[in-house]
């Protein structure tokens, strides 16, 4: 049963992006960050879908579920906050974010969406 998270990035007050996670052991990792038992890897990275979720209705690109993850240090290229990713999204998965890999350097799951 898929599960709902937000992450904030202190870049982008006030706007939260939206995460769907269907693995038991990512939902357990998400609720740790939350709960500040986690205090590495914190950070979430996954490929970006070019088109909305119902779950994430705000942006027009939405990360795989089954590509989401959590890190605590990541390169450079795949850096970039929702809004820039947002405004960039017709190059995506280019030049910008190869692969269409996406790991906000400042991201971090802050709360469960709870339906």
């Amino acid at each position: 049963m898929p599960r709902y998270f937000a992450f904030e990035e202190p870049s982008s007050p006030g706007k939260e992006f939206i995460i769907e996670l269907t693995d038991q052991e990512k939902i357990d990792h998400a609720l740790r960050i939350i709960s500040g038992e986690e205090q590495s890897r914190i950070h979430v990275h996954g490929r970006i879908v070019k088109r909305t979720a119902p779950y994430n209705p705000r942006f027009n690109f939405y990360m795989d579920p089954s590509t989401i993850d959590f890190f605590e240090v990541a390169i450079e290229v795949c850096d970039a906050t929702m809004n820039y990713v947002e405004e960039h999204l017709d190059e995506a998965c280019g030049a910008f974010l190869p692969g269409c890999h996406w790991c906000p350097w400042d991201s971090k799951v802050t709360r469960e969406i709870t339906r």
